[in-house]
């Protein structure tokens, strides 16, 4: 969905990107990797209009922050 623009379920093409947001109190759509929602990372929803499914990407560049906090 994020690649092509298309639902990776039923292939419809009306999609919708909620993007990711970090709120007060680590409200919103976000993973907290530090104190405070400056550290946050936005996960992106990608929601098909037609079938209701959904995807949630992060941004390549983050993944290292989440390997740092949550690896054991």
């Amino acid at each position: 969905m994020k690649e092509n623009s298309l639902c990776s379920k039923c292939g419809d093409n009306d999609i919708l990107l909620i993007p990711g947001n970090a709120g007060a109190y680590g409200s919103g759509n976000n993973i907290q990797v530090g104190l405070t929602n400056l550290s946050a990372i936005l996960v992106d929803r990608y929601v098909c209009c037609n079938c209701g499914y959904t995807e949630e990407w992060i941004k390549l560049e983050d993944i290292p922050k989440l390997k740092k906090k949550f690896r054991r």
